[in-house]
């Protein structure tokens, strides 16, 4: 059914195989994100090439547009895109960091994005829409504060998580099984930066029981280095045997921070947000291909990665696609980026098993820091 197996340790890192009746993903992974049924700019078959297993799609707009329903009677989200590999969902508990709807013990009332119309989304709904897109792993309805946050509204968010928690487990086993044997959910461990409350949180979460459990609540407005602390104390206490998942995270330093640290799963819009506006990830950091520095320059986006899909179009050929707004640009940029994380985590997995997991770390932060 649903299983996770350690493959190689290093220290605190380790590398495995989930295992669900559609296949395998290999972690550590990186997850592309497909906010409305498409990581933007590329298409399904763009994914295949670049050998991802599992991208992330939003609850929360899917719902909207073009909505649970529809999306079922195609025959879920993998019909609807073509896309015969992995689908985590989120359940909407980003947005409730991001849109601040009205939240009560029930839900959270939203407003759409789309037309202003209002829409309650709660732990039961959450898990009835993302049954309805078909989701491989499903994510719990969870209070995702910002931080700093005053302590108050830090022990409310995990609280009512919390209650949550249990109301979407229960929701969850209460659906049959699929007829494909997908059966996964995970759950999101809160408590901002107090050590305590971090492992208070997951070890209410283990209590209830779940097939993997989430990060939630860091890189929403900390430094890096306050994040590190209470990732420790999560992935510490979460058991050995199941995945971890650090919700939101794909700078190239703190993946590989958080892999050394025991996290198995990463996502985040942050390829495709800067390859939109001309921003590649690099081995020697972030560069801006927009620099009129780039404008006669012949060298390949990444000399030291040299396997990039686009590594045949000049530095110079993709800034005039950019300064002439030309849609090629996103897209190029785009695949470049995703390559580049995908390359990181391939990367991370051959150190564990080396036990130089600490170099990767080091040899990042000298151009990611």
């Amino acid at each position: 059914m649903f299983s996770f197996d350690v493959t190689a340790t290093s220290g605190r890192a380790r590398t495995g195989l989930i295992t669900t009746p559609r296949g395998t993903i290999t972690t550590p992974c990186f997850m592309p994100v497909g906010t409305r049924a498409s990581v933007q700019t590329l298409t399904s078959r763009d994914l295949v090439d670049l050998q991802a297993e599992v991208i992330l799609g939003n609850t929360y707009h899917l719902m909207l547009r073009p909505g649970a329903d529809l999306i079922a009677e195609m025959g879920g989200l993998h019909r609807f895109m073509d896309w015969n590999g992995h689908v985590l969902t989120d359940s909407g508990g980003y947005q409730i960091f991001s849109l601040e709807p009205k939240v009560d013990d029930e839900g959270a009332l939203f407003k759409s994005t789309y037309d202003g119309s209002k829409h309650k989304l709660t732990p039961e709904s959450a898990v009835d829409v993302q049954t309805k897109l078909g989701s491989d792993i499903q994510m719990v309805l969870d209070v995702c504060p910002p931080l700093p946050s005053p302590d108050g509204v830090i022990v409310a968010a995990m609280q009512q998580t919390h209650r949550w928690a249990e109301r979407a487990r229960a929701a969850f086993l209460d659906r049959p099984e699929r007829s494909d044997g997908m059966r996964a959910q995970f759950g999101i461990v809160q408590g901002g930066l107090d050590l305590d409350r971090r492992v208070e949180s997951a070890e209410f979460l283990m209590a209830v029981g779940f097939e993997g459990y989430g990060i939630g609540g860091l890189s929403v407005g900390e430094k890096r280095t306050e994040m590190l602390p209470p990732l420790l104390a999560t992935t510490d206490v979460l058991p050995v045997d199941q995945p971890r998942y650090l919700m939101g995270v794909g700078d190239p330093l703190s993946i590989v921070t958080g892999i050394a640290n025991g996290v198995d799963m990463f996502d985040c819009v942050l390829p495709t947000r800067l390859a939109r506006h001309g921003t590649v990830l690099t081995t020697a950091g972030r560069m801006n291909i927009s620099n009129a520095q780039y404008a006669n320059d012949p060298r390949p986006i990444d000399p030291g990665f040299p396997d990039s899909p686009i590594a045949n179009w000049s530095r110079a050929y993709i800034r005039h696609l950019l300064q002439v707004k030309e849609p090629a640009a996103a897209r190029m940029l785009t695949l470049h980026n995703i390559a580049f994380l995908f390359r990181l985590v391939d990367q991370a997995r051959d150190a564990v098993a080396a036990g130089t997991i600490g170099d990767l770390v080091a040899e990042v932060g000298e151009h990611w820091s």
